[in-house]
């Protein structure tokens, strides 16, 4: 009997916390303003129920468990809501004005109080609440990024601490009610309404009521008939006035978003309540006053709906994601003795796996790997931390940079720069490559069948279909080349007819896939595709027929000859020998880069300096070659590397790839079409 009854238990609590039928939306509150303000919205669209909860964190808990449906987060909650403990996901964004979905995360001060931002140590502090964007990530991130906030990590101090030691006392709704971080606050210090310095209104009247010397809000939170008394302190230490924030301002932020669990008819059925919500103003909270902000901001002019598949990583971006780790109790800084490089596909994590053994020093791994199926979803991994750094061409570091990645170090195929400090870094020219005698020529490519390195890629894609638009006006590739191979194209286009796989899978598994098990996949795997003639020309780079001919190269191009090709160009009207890419090319294109968080850039250059000293050309270890890839081609590095170089600390996507670069991605980009799905993720907002 006893076992029935804890069966029955056990059944009941399994059902209890199963997500209800997606046929209401019980919306997650805070505060009795806030289920007040849900009731009436009830009432007029009975879709929507309230469940009253303490505070943000409890709702994160209530959705996860199937208690409640839905709530608006700003930032810091959006980054709890998605780990992995909760996995939540925002659907719906706020929008502020008609341009993006940004806010300015400020630092208000009152007019004639004489103190810049550097002067902030010892004074009152009003915040929205802890770990909140405005009111706490950003502005503590910012004093920490400045050297104005010091702080050692955890094994110091929680940065809880080392903020309440910094300013004299504060009001930061959230904190321990017995530190300093509560001694301001006027009710209980809680992360609700019930705490009446709670939020941006909150904060501003702490700041107001003379409970603090600074408010960290957004910047829109002054009344404006209170704005001629208040100015915003710059990272410059100078002022300037409230209407300047777009050049005073501690960061844009994303706007709050609407979060949910995984489950795609639920999202919907969110999405569809919100719209069909008549005569009733979402956006208000007058009727519920001194309460602001409740449901949603008060300043929202409308909500937008996110692309399917968007996380929290991919909603807040890598240098939102990138403060907020450096705030995480969990680790203060990137102090770590190992990098995990990211593989993609089999033959790279196996090549990784021997580079992982081969770097152990005392017992420990100087680099660790992780392997995904695609350089999207690598980048990915980097973006969420499940990976540091990985090794892309241009076209990919555009795509990593849109999404707040940054270059740490560059490939040098000169072998002589490698010892000459501040060498120029190195480029190849993106050439195309046709049979001799074929005929083909660049003024009448249309209608032929294309190779391509890879879907998005420099040489193989970027460059030339930039070239093809300019010349064409025409974004349908589709209808320009008959067929072709470009690896990681989407399933069913016109450029995966050609793409043969790996020849071996019974269910042609690797088909079209951007990885090395696709035989026609990078620099050689496109040439490949040329000379089994399963296409018509080549976009590859300047040196891969002289590597693949006359007795070089894996087994495949031993046969072929260098004589038999040539290249052809938009300024020649004849193909020229493939000897002539100076003059005979499509572009200089930047060498391949590491790519990696902001905050891990430091380490992943020093350990990669350690690395290349052993297992790079001429290194003190010959048990591990990072540059070599025998018998296959160009795994982890390119062949042709020399050495890895740093690139210059600070330097964005945008300066490593230069301006013609840009502009040749400005001109694809015109072509919606073009744009990769983590592209169009990453930029689905434009705050970082």
């Amino acid at each position: 009997m006893r076992l029935l009854l804890s069966l029955l238990l056990l059944s009941y609590l399994a059902v209890a916390v199963l997500p209800a039928p997606t046929n209401h939306v019980r919306w997650c509150v805070k505060s009795e303003k806030e289920l007040s303000k849900c009731s009436q919205l009830a009432a007029k669209a009975p879709v929507f129920s309230c469940v009253r909860e303490l505070d943000s964190m409890a709702c994160i808990e209530a959705i996860k468990e199937g208690k409640a449906d839905a709530i608006t987060l700003d930032g810091g909650d959006i980054y709890t809501a998605g780990l992995e403990n909760y996995k939540l996901h925002p659907i719906i964004a706020e929008q502020y004005n008609s341009s993006d979905g940004c806010y300015y995360a400020v630092a208000v001060v009152k007019k004639g109080t004489n103190f810049g931002i550097k002067n902030l140590s010892q004074k009152r502090s009003c915040h929205t609440g802890l770990r909140k964007s405005a009111g706490w990530n950003m502005p503590i991130g910012t004093l920490l990024k400045m050297g104005l906030l010091q702080w050692e990590g955890i094994d110091d101090s929680t940065i809880e601490d080392a903020v309440g030691k910094f300013f004299s006392s504060s009001c930061v709704p959230g904190a321990a009610r017995n530190s300093s971080l509560c001694k301001n606050c006027k009710g209980d210090c809680s992360r609700s309404h019930d705490e009446p310095y709670y939020d941006y209104g909150g904060a501003f009247r702490c700041l107001e009521e003379n409970a603090g010397d600074v408010a960290f809000v957004k910047h829109l939170t002054v009344p404006d008939n209170k704005k001629a008394n208040y100015e915003l302190l710059c990272k410059d230490n100078t002022r300037k006035p409230i209407s300047e924030y777009e050049k005073c301002h501690l960061a844009r932020v994303p706007a709050h978003a609407v979060v949910t669990r995984q489950d795609n008819a639920l999202a919907n059925l969110i999405w569809d309540s919100l719209m069909g919500v008549q005569d009733f103003d979402l956006f208000s909270s007058k009727a519920y006053a001194p309460a602001k902000n409740l449901m949603f901001k008060d300043s929202t002019k409308k909500l937008v709906r996110l692309p399917a598949n968007t996380n929290s990583f991919l909603y807040l971006g890598a240098e939102y994601m990138g403060i907020v780790r450096s705030l995480n109790k969990e680790f203060a800084t990137t102090k770590s003795n190992a990098v995990t490089w990211c593989a993609v596909g089999q033959k790279e994590t196996s090549k990784c796996d021997e580079w992982s053994l081969s770097s152990i020093v005392k017992r420990q791994n100087k680099i660790l790997c992780e392997s995904a199926p695609t350089v999207e979803d690598c980048l990915q991994k980097i973006m969420s931390k499940e990976a540091d750094a990985m090794a892309v061409d241009g076209g990919e570091v555009y795509i990593a940079g849109k999404c707040g990645l940054v270059p740490a170090m560059v490939e040098q195929y000169n072998g002589d720069k490698c010892t000459i400090p501040g060498a120029s870094a190195s480029s190849y020219y993106a050439v195309a490559v046709v049979r001799k005698g074929s005929g083909v020529t660049w003024d009448n490519l249309e209608g032929r069948k294309s190779c391509h390195t890879g879907y998005g890629r420099n040489a193989g894609w970027n460059i030339p279909m930039g070239k093809i638009h300019n010349k064409t006006g025409n974004c349908d590739f589709a209808n320009y080349f008959s067929g072709g191979c470009a690896p990681g194209s989407p399933e069913g286009s016109a450029f995966c007819s050609q793409c043969v796989g790996d020849r071996e899978t019974v269910d042609n598994t690797f088909k079209c896939k951007p990885r090395a098990e696709e035989e026609y996949y990078g620099y050689a795997g496109a040439f490949r595709c040329l000379a089994d003639r399963a296409g018509d020309v080549a976009f590859i780079k300047d040196s891969i027929v002289a590597e693949n001919t006359d007795g070089k190269g894996p087994e495949w191009a031993k046969q072929l000859h260098s004589s038999d090709y040539e290249l052809i160009c938009p300024e020649k009207s004849n193909p020229v020998p493939i000897t002539e890419f100076e003059t005979c090319n499509l572009a200089t294109t930047p060498a391949h880069a590491v790519v990696t968080r902001p905050e891990t850039r430091d380490i992943v250059v020093n350990i990669l300096q350690e690395q290349q000293a052993r297992f790079g050309i001429g290194g003190s270890d010959s048990i591990f070659a990072m540059f070599e890839s025998k018998p296959e081609k160009n795994l982890l590095f390119k062949d042709s590397t020399k050495c890895l170089q740093e690139v210059p600390k600070g330097t964005d996507f945008k300066a490593f790839l230069d301006s013609g670069y840009m502009s040749i991605m400005s001109s694809l980009r015109q072509c919606s079409n073009t744009i990769p799905d983590l592209e169009r993720l990453c930029t689905f907002h434009t705050c970082q």
